[in-house]
């Protein structure tokens, strides 16, 4: 935090769902291997050798399409609502960092309903808005928002002493 930084009032962290690990991965990419070469060894000594092929085929599709998925997960994001802005931080896989500051003085959370989607979560000010937690379901979009919208009206209530 920069010196003179306000302290968050409202912070999140959005992990997108991975499913495995890189370890996860590889055991069920081996537990697949293991299965698919038994049939194919099975096929083979009943003559249908044609069929190893195809198990090898199908373990590698699958072991493709498993990377690929882990590979298009989102971005980690860090939500730090201040007296002063929104921060928005975002971190991919490869712990590249982005940032947002959006100034919360008039700060608008709003949830956009999309016909059979997901609704979008935005948080708008002064002409400039940017959608967040695009990986969350949308129980946990409005869970948030709501939190969010809570966290900026008691920052602006004024204290009474």
């Amino acid at each position: 935090m920069t010196e003179g930084a306000a302290l968050p009032v409202f912070e999140a962290v959005i992990v997108p769902h991975r499913s495995l690990s890189r370890r996860g991965l590889l055991v069920l990419i081996s537990f697949l291997s293991a299965v698919s070469g038994v049939i194919a060894i099975y096929s083979a000594l009943l003559g249908a050798w044609p069929v190893s092929g195809f198990a090898g085929a199908e373990v590698g599709i699958a072991a493709a399409l498993l990377w690929l998925s882990g590979r298009r997960a989102g971005p980690v994001e860090i939500l730090a609502l201040s007296t002063r802005e929104l921060t928005i931080s975002r971190i991919d896989r490869r712990s590249h960092r982005t940032e947002r500051r959006l100034p919360a003085g008039w700060l608008i959370v709003s949830l956009r309903e999309r016909a059979g989607r997901v609704p979008a979560l935005v948080v708008a000010t002064h002409g400039m808005e940017e959608e967040i937690a695009q990986a969350l379901g949308e129980t946990e979009k409005r869970e948030l928002a709501r939190a969010l919208h809570e966290s900026l009206q008691d920052m602006r209530k004024p204290k009474l002493a």
